[in-house]
């Protein structure tokens, strides 16, 4: 396709219809010619973004954006030397894994990999190998690239809020990495019992538990964890949340405990150990800043890239109170004497030029689409949490059964995860209710309508009026 002849589809760039910028304003046009009108074919290559942008009138960046957007909701497909070509969205109504082993059955939060800005990587990749001294290719500094920490900091303070300097920021190798690191520092401090959100996380408690730390739950509400319901604080060497957006039932932790909690570390003496994971993505106003700003005396800040770029770069941050960075720094410096550096200055070189917070801009209409679906097809099923996050929490029916609404979206390749699971001390299979945590980052809009008919299906239809309530 020429052009021309995508501009005469969607008519004038300057005077498309809707809210946003312009790159939003093209890419809601496009999506709708794709999906609605079907004036855009499956297969169909879109011109150029240099020609559509002469065309136009406008920047590149515009054309650029509103087809990453695009790709990114799985409407249009971009491979290296192929061109951009509008995708078969019927192709992932049935998603090609079959019953994934359990162990990678339970990562709803994986972001979308096929939209890994790979031509930027490989851009910043370039620049670190060119930039970079001799002397970069030697074990460096245990904390990490000096560039990268001095980025991050810069980041963290402007898009986290957190209390944040080159100094005191330790790079990992991704969130469980530094977690690693913390539970052997509070194993050598005598100082063993952790807290964690109960539920929360499975994969931590098991982290947790082969450091050899004891793990007791703290209940969560609807203002995230129950700072009451801490037993015996003056034990306790750490809690580990999730304040931003729980997980998995997505509920920031309110002000008032935020404060409470802060006030009770203090008093006690133990470290508040806050998973960023999410952090970045909140869908109807600015994320909440991190608790560390609030309280970096006793707060130590885990993120990392797996959530926002991809798993596979192994690249996260620790930033921890200064009292407890001497040891940390020894620590690191004793079992990862050197960083991959190349990986350091590459995402430096991305934070600097602002293309990874660009690249954080990706999912609100995924969420959006997975909500719609429930709504439509399975009202029975009820969102839960704030709007944020990669996941989102949905809790079944009274008539449903989690155990076999898990097994058949499972059987179908989706990587869902039980709420029961995410509990420290899991329910019976059997218990009625329950609820899903549905990863919808990687899904495109087909593969969302298709997990939803599986689910609705899996559940089962409503009890007839008058029939007793399923035992509990």
């Amino acid at each position: 396709m020429a052009a021309s002849g995508l501009r005469a589809l969607t008519g004038d760039a300057a005077a498309l219809p809707g809210p946003g910028g312009l790159g939003v304003r093209l890419a809601a046009r496009l999506r709708e010619l794709i999906r609605d009108a079907g004036a855009l074919r499956p297969g169909t290559v879109l011109p150029p973004t240099r020609a559509v942008a002469a065309e136009f009138g406008v920047s590149r960046g515009v054309v650029v954006a509103a087809y990453e957007q695009l790709t990114a909701e799985g409407f249009l497909a971009g491979r290296q030397g192929s061109g951009t070509r509008v995708a078969d969205l019927g192709a992932g109504a049935h998603p090609a894994p079959k019953a994934p082993p359990p162990e990678e059955a339970a990562r709803p939060g994986v972001p979308d990999l096929g939209g890994f800005p790979r031509g930027r990587w490989l851009a910043a990749y370039r620049q670190a190998l060119t930039a970079m001294a001799d002397g970069d290719l030697g074990y460096g500094d245990p904390r990490g690239h000096a560039r990268l920490r001095t980025e991050l900091a810069a980041h963290l303070r402007a898009f986290r809020g957190a209390d944040a300097s080159p100094d005191a920021l330790l790079v990992v190798g991704g969130a469980a990495d530094g977690l690693t690191l913390l539970a052997d520092t509070l194993a050598a401090r005598g100082r063993p019992r952790i807290a964690v959100e109960d539920p929360s996380s499975p994969r931590a408690h098991a982290l947790l538990r082969r450091r050899g730390l004891e793990v007791t739950g703290v209940p969560v509400d609807g203002e995230g964890l129950d700072v009451e319901a801490l037993r015996e604080p003056g034990r306790l060497g750490a809690v580990l949340l999730t304040p931003a957006h729980q997980y998995p039932v997505g509920i920031p932790l309110s002000a008032g405990r935020r404060h409470a909690l802060v006030r009770l570390a203090r008093e006690h003496g133990f470290l508040l150990i806050e998973d960023d994971y999410n952090g970045a993505f909140r869908y109807d106003r600015e994320p909440p800043g991190c608790l560390q700003g609030l309280a970096p005396d006793v707060t130590a800040l885990l993120g990392s890239v797996s959530k926002t770029l991809a798993p596979a770069l192994r690249l996260g941050w620790l930033l921890a109170p200064p009292a407890w960075a001497p040891r940390l720094v020894h620590d690191r410096a004793l079992t990862h004497p050197t960083g991959h550096t190349l990986d350091h200055l590459a995402f430096a070189h991305l934070l600097h030029t602002g293309d990874y917070t660009a690249h954080l801009r990706r999912y609100h209409s995924r969420r959006l689409h997975l909500t719609t679906e429930l709504a439509a097809a399975a009202p029975h099923f009820t969102p839960l949490g704030a709007p944020g996050g990669l996941h989102l929490p949905v809790a079944l029916p009274p008539w449903s059964r989690e155990a076999e609404v898990l097994a058949a979206v499972r059987a179908e390749g989706y990587d869902v995860q039980g709420l029961g699971e995410c509990a420290l001390t899991p329910p019976p299979p059997d218990r009625p209710g329950g609820g899903l945590v549905i990863g919808f980052a990687a899904l495109t809009p087909a593969a969302i309508t298709h997990l939803v008919g599986v689910a609705r299906e899996a559940g089962g239809p409503p009890p007839p009026p008058g029939a007793p309530p399923p035992p509990r």
